[in-house]
């Protein structure tokens, strides 16, 4: 259904990184979440009222909440398509994730309340009538929420949306909410024995649970997390498929909502280079990221010696002596100034974030090692903090 729709309301509907193509996507998701999720309130409080129970009644609210949900996901994805203007000269694209922010926080509230009304049912039990529509109107619902989890995840994973992802996962749990009052209705009819309530606090700790879940899943990109390795390699790719690039480091992706992606990076070129040769390519390279992954880019050139006998070997022994302190550690920019006593030696480690050593242990570690090394050697180091 939901492939038919796009087929025929959006145009190049397979451009799934498209801007434009992503807002139409989310917008139309949106639209049909409203509709599905009232559907199934109106069908649920129905039948939670001809039969007294709390679960269902419970089930019924979550479902309105999800609909309030589609609306903010719909309506943040119309806004985060608005132009750079003035105030915000990179776009409005994180209001993507201000929105589902916003629907992780309804789902919180709502699973409070209905945890609240569980508990106060357990408490004060009251009789559950069961009939054949609220059998019916439950095995509708998951059949429902089971397609929406579909298409949700399916679309969320094209276009690269965390939001509609979220709305894949709340709809999950929401089968397995709709689930668990199912099983709570057929114990009751068979055993005379009330679950109602217990099975009302399961359903409000999985709307929870799903909040939880939701938070986290918006929260990270707003706080900013480190991009995905295949986009790094894509882009290490493209910049290496240039003959004259030996190298690059520093790689910064400036996440500024989906679609709307900056990068900068320290491309590594021979010291003996054309300047301005050099230059020509770098703008070569920015075009090719524009072109390919739709990313403005800023690039500096780093000049590294890649003929002289004496750089390399000092090189290649001082990485050997810092994968020492741990395999994983790399380095970069390296440099030597020669001088009549002493030669000072320049460069920047990387160093993954899971390596708990402070900065200043770290450097005293490097320099103790090079000393050891060569008395005559003095190092001059920075520390760049890395994902793994």
């Amino acid at each position: 259904m939901v492939g038919l729709l796009a087929k025929a309301l959006i145009k190049n509907y397979k451009s799934f990184t498209s801007a434009n193509v992503r807002q139409k996507y989310g917008i139309l998701c949106g639209i049909l979440g409203i509709i599905f999720n009232i559907i199934l309130f109106a069908g649920k409080l129905i039948a939670g009222m001809l039969s007294g129970s709390i679960a269902i009644t419970a089930d019924a609210f979550n479902n309105l909440s999800d609909a309030g949900s589609s609306v903010v996901t719909a309506v943040g994805f119309k806004l985060s398509g608005q132009k750079p203007d003035i105030h915000h000269p990179f776009g409005h694209g994180r209001i993507e994730y201000i929105s589902g922010l916003i629907v992780s926080m309804i789902i919180l509230l709502v699973g409070i309340e209905l945890f609240k009304s569980s508990v106060e049912k357990i408490i004060n039990p009251t009789e559950v009538k069961l009939s054949g529509i609220t059998f019916i109107v439950l095995f509708i619902s998951i059949a429902f929420k089971s397609y929406m989890a579909f298409y949700n995840n399916k679309i969320g994973k094209k276009i690269s949306s965390s939001a509609m992802k979220a709305v894949a996962r709340d709809s999950l749990s929401d089968c397995i909410a709709t689930t668990s009052v199912l099983i709570s209705m057929t114990f009751t009819y068979f055993t005379d024995i009330n679950t109602d309530g217990w099975f009302g606090v399961l359903v409000a700790l999985f709307i929870l649970y799903t909040g939880y879940s939701s938070v986290k899943e918006t929260v990270s990109p707003l706080l900013g997390q480190p991009p995905e390795p295949k986009f790094v390699q894509e882009i290490e790719q493209i910049v290496l498929s240039f003959p004259e690039i030996v190298g690059l480091h520093d790689l910064i992706v400036h996440d500024y909502g989906p679609g709307r992606r900056m990068i900068s990076l320290h491309a590594e070129i021979p010291v003996e280079s054309d300047i301005l040769v050099m230059h020509d390519i770098i703008d070569n390279i920015e075009k090719m990221l524009l072109i390919r992954l739709e990313c403005q880019s800023v690039i500096h050139m780093d000049p590294i010696s890649t003929n002289d006998p004496k750089t390399l070997e000092t090189k290649a022994r001082i990485e050997e002596l810092v994968k020492s302190i741990d395999n994983r550690i790399t380095i970069h920019d390296f440099r030597m100034v020669v001088g009549h006593t002493h030669t000072n030696i320049i460069f920047d480690i990387v160093v993954p974030f899971d390596i708990k050593k402070s900065d200043k242990t770290l450097n005293e570690e490097v320099s103790s090692l090079v000393c050891k090394m060569d008395k005559t050697l003095y190092t001059v180091v920075d520390i760049d903090r890395a994902d793994a």
